[in-house]
């Protein structure tokens, strides 16, 4: 299941879009050895929710910005951000899961030593491509939103975590810097493309912290509730590899429970904005969503 079951037809034509542009910005393949460009490539057109750049573009909407070539750069750069870290979660050190989206995770199918430098390129890549819209501020976002504040420093809590017993703090602490940190700079993008106010930012922060933890734990309540077939990947993984999640720390009633509250406030920060909804959408699907 992605985004496009049950969404509207103007949000469906942005993903559409940006489905288009990603392979635009990725290196030329005539400069790189082949089977870096496949696996960069397999990793970013094999599908996926393409939430992370419509977080981006319906942010840029909510304060009434223009769609400019800069605005699907940024997209580029936050969906090659994400492709970096699914590859590194799935690896035998981390995650060690075998599935993504239906089909053989990035080392299955092309050996680790690949598959490692594959996510350090397409990480390495969404900067230079940030870098051509000249905007150091949305290189800053994305820095501190990917690296050991923010994205990287959530996954050596989420390793560290392992095995251990976990408390919803110490699970919140995890799921801020691993999910939604990169939510936040993902809308933050957005607002700055398009010239927002400080008021207007802080709103957009907001929305994207606490949409990021609805999303998360949805995941992690799916990881108990649903299948492999319906996620595309392996259900059950982390009571396997006893992770930290908001079910394994409270119980699933208070999972879902949280994964609401954390739903209702990221609503309840876009009151004020111009026009919220994609955003709106967006939030509703996140946390209704089945895969």
């Amino acid at each position: 299941m992605t985004v496009r079951v049950g969404c509207s037809a103007a949000l469906e034509g942005l993903r559409s879009e940006i489905e288009a542009r990603l392979v635009s910005y990725l290196p030329d393949r005539r400069e790189l050895p082949e089977p870096l460009w496949d696996a960069m490539a397999y990793s970013i057109l094999s599908g996926g929710k393409r939430l992370r750049p419509l977080l981006v573009c319906s942010a840029l909407e909510a304060v009434g910005g223009e769609r400019t070539e800069d605005l699907w750069r940024t997209c580029a750069a936050a969906e090659f951000l994400h492709a970096f870290s699914l590859i590194h979660d799935d690896l035998p050190c981390m995650d060690d899961d075998d599935l993504r989206r239906g089909q053989p995770t990035s080392h299955r199918k092309f050996g680790e030593g690949i598959a490692v430098l594959a996510g350090d390129a397409l990480a390495v890549r969404a900067f230079e491509v940030l870098a051509a819209t000249s905007r150091v501020e949305l290189v800053h976002e994305f820095a501190r939103a990917t690296g050991a504040a923010g994205m990287i420093g959530g996954q050596v809590a989420d390793v560290m975590a392992e095995g251990r017993p976990a408390s919803a703090a110490l699970v919140a602490g995890i799921h801020r810097r691993k999910t939604a940190a990169l939510f936040r700079a993902c809308v933050r993008a957005g607002g700055l493309l398009a010239g927002a106010t400080a008021a207007q930012m802080h709103a957009l922060s907001v929305y994207g912290e606490e949409l990021g933890m609805a999303f998360q734990i949805k995941d992690d309540l799916l990881d108990v509730e649903s299948s492999t077939e319906r996620l595309g990947k392996s259900a059950g993984a982390d009571s396997r590899h006893c992770k930290a999640t908001y079910p394994a720390a409270t119980s699933v009633h208070e999972a879902h429970a949280a994964c609401s509250a954390h739903a209702a406030a990221a609503w309840a920060a876009l009151e004020n904005l111009t026009n919220p909804a994609l955003l709106q959408e967006l939030a509703r699907l996140s946390t209704e969503r089945e895969a």
